[in-house]
């Protein structure tokens, strides 16, 4: 994971064109509320599961 993002800051600072395309997209996604929502979903569902679990005997 390090390497990976070592690698795209990289690219982002020898390309200041890809940082702007890089912020635009970030920006436009952003502003969806359905993506940040999906979002969060994947990123908790970890969690909601093993609560949901807890509460079956």
């Amino acid at each position: 994971m390090r390497l990976i993002f070592g690698a795209v800051l990289g690219l982002l600072i020898a390309y200041p064109a890809l940082l702007a395309l890089v912020l635009a997209v970030v920006a436009a996604l952003v502003s969806q509320p359905p993506v940040l929502v999906f979002a969060a979903g994947i990123w908790l569902w970890p969690r909601i599961t093993r609560r949901v679990r807890a509460w079956s005997p």
